[in-house]
């Protein structure tokens, strides 16, 4: 059979994520130091991994509501309030969801359709792009500056909106920069949508890992943004559960019972017994949350001063837990170095240009690992950085 023939044409022309790349060819070399990977290195704490077991042991292995079992419904409508400040109504405004990638494909393709522009800064999560792509809307990137902290600028924004614009993606905490988006930032974005027909998604997959003194704010806590945001959120980050897959989505009541049709048809539920123990992280783990902030924001501290010693320019970032440092003194690309540190010394990051063109000359390193395994890197990377120099 000739499957060019069959394979549909926007299949066909999405790129393949350009993090796997590297796993790829780390697992086929072994022994290989990896901060490439953006999942914590923590178990998922014990009260829920026990609530796993019980609801096993109990049977409860069922479908539930399309929308998420109530008890979790609930639970999430709380958590969110405490959060953010504003109340999502159990009954019609969540959506519980296979992670936080589910939530927004379903944001997008319930509201995008073809020709319709879609707003992303970058470097910014692989995902957006190539969702948008699938819906057939038109993504309008705008590159964010490591001068700016890689923060979303009003002004950036003002310049990219047309009548053609239907939705702006907000990824803060950010993925790979670690940049964060505070009210001060964020208030004269919602006033620039106000009066608009512009939707915002906010995905906060990283608002518990927020370092700022001032901790996160979602734009959705503004006046007048609950009427025109998508809130995604999930528990891969924050509780340490990125294998549950299972994430949540919050908005007005007339978007997402549209959203909830795609859901059904394409999923039905989510995981039964991974929602039952989503209610016990809600309920009983901010304790073991704090914890996990606290061992990486030691990391964090270590790898910024580490590059910075090494002479890769290395911003502080204040969520997610990403460095993004910049490379460019090597005089190599992106791509090259990545290559070039995984073949000779076995260390395994991620090129700033997965995250879009505006990252050439960053790399992601992520800071989900031991303070042994990072250092064990820092000194590959030191001794990479000195054959450079020496032209070996």
């Amino acid at each position: 059979m000739d499957y060019s023939k069959i394979i549909s044409k926007k299949a066909h022309d999405i790129k393949p994520s350009g993090i796997r790349k590297y796993f790829d060819i780390a697992e086929k070399l072994g022994n290989v130091i990896s901060l490439g990977v953006g999942e914590p290195d923590f178990h998922t704490p014990w009260v829920i991994r026990r609530e796993a077991i019980r609801t096993l042991e109990r049977g409860k292995t069922f479908y539930t509501a399309n929308s998420g079992l109530m008890a979790l419904r609930k639970a999430i409508s709380d958590y969110t309030e405490q959060k953010t400040g504003v109340r999502y109504d159990p009954d019609g405004e969540i959506i519980v969801t296979v992670g936080g990638s589910e939530a927004i494909d379903l944001a997008v393709r319930a509201i995008v359709e073809p020709g319709d522009e879609v707003i992303i800064p970058e470097p910014s999560f692989v995902c957006y792009r190539p969702i948008v792509e699938l819906t057939g809307g038109v993504p309008v990137i705008i590159n964010t500056r490591e001068e700016d902290c890689f923060k979303l600028r009003a002004e950036a924004l003002r310049e990219k909106i047309t009548e053609r614009t239907k939705l702006l993606i907000l990824p803060y905490p950010n993925n790979p920069t670690g940049a964060i988006m505070t009210r001060e930032d964020l208030e004269p974005i919602a006033q620039l949508l106000k009066g608009t027909d512009i939707m915002v998604l906010t995905d906060e997959i990283y608002a518990e890992l927020t370092y700022s003194t001032e901790g996160h704010c979602s734009i959705v806590s503004l006046e007048d943004m609950r009427e025109r945001t998508l809130y995604i959120n999930g528990f891969s980050k924050a509780f340490a559960m990125t294998g549950w897959r299972l994430g949540y989505m919050c908005g007005p009541r007339e978007i997402l019972k549209h959203a909830l049709k795609i859901h059904q048809f394409g999923i039905m539920s989510s995981p039964t017994v991974s929602q039952y123990a989503a209610i016990e992280a809600l309920k009983n783990c901010s304790e073991d949350v704090r914890n996990m902030v606290d061992e990486y924001d030691m990391r964090r501290r270590y790898l910024v001063d580490a590059f910075n010693k090494l002479g890769l320019r290395c911003f502080m970032p204040e969520g997610a837990f990403y460095v993004f440092p910049c490379i460019k003194s090597t005089g190599l690309t992106s791509d090259e170095f990545c290559e070039r540190l995984l073949y000779s010394k076995r260390v395994a990051v991620i090129p700033g240009t997965a995250f879009g063109e505006c990252g050439e000359g960053y790399i992601r390193v992520s800071y989900a690992y031991s303070r042994k395994h990072l250092k064990e890197a820092i000194e590959k990377i030191a001794e990479f950085l000195e054959e450079l120099k020496n032209g070996d």
